[in-house]
């Protein structure tokens, strides 16, 4: 670290900051790097390195996630088709 640098403090949610580190140790970083570099591409771009969003997913998508997850906890069975054109079908 550069011998001009400061700590900083912040308040973070204690389950959020647990998942991070876990990511960034799979990464080989720790969570001081990987602040760091956020920082740092924030500062050379001019601006934060991804696109902050306020998309709220449809009702559709949301219906349809659930759907996957249904299938994948073997609550429900998945639909099977015996053509790709009968699978457009039920489409709509």
């Amino acid at each position: 670290m550069a011998t001009n640098a400061i700590n900083m403090s912040f308040r973070v949610d204690k389950n959020l900051k647990k998942q991070a580190d876990e990511l960034f140790k799979k990464l080989g970083l720790n969570t001081s790097v990987a602040l760091n570099m956020f920082l740092s591409q924030s500062v050379r771009e001019q601006s934060i390195p991804f696109i902050p969003t306020m998309n709220i997913p449809s009702e559709k998508l949301l219906k349809a996630l659930k759907e996957v997850q249904d299938i994948e906890d073997e609550k429900i069975t998945p639909k099977r088709y015996k053509t790709f054109e009968d699978a457009l079908k039920d489409i709509d």
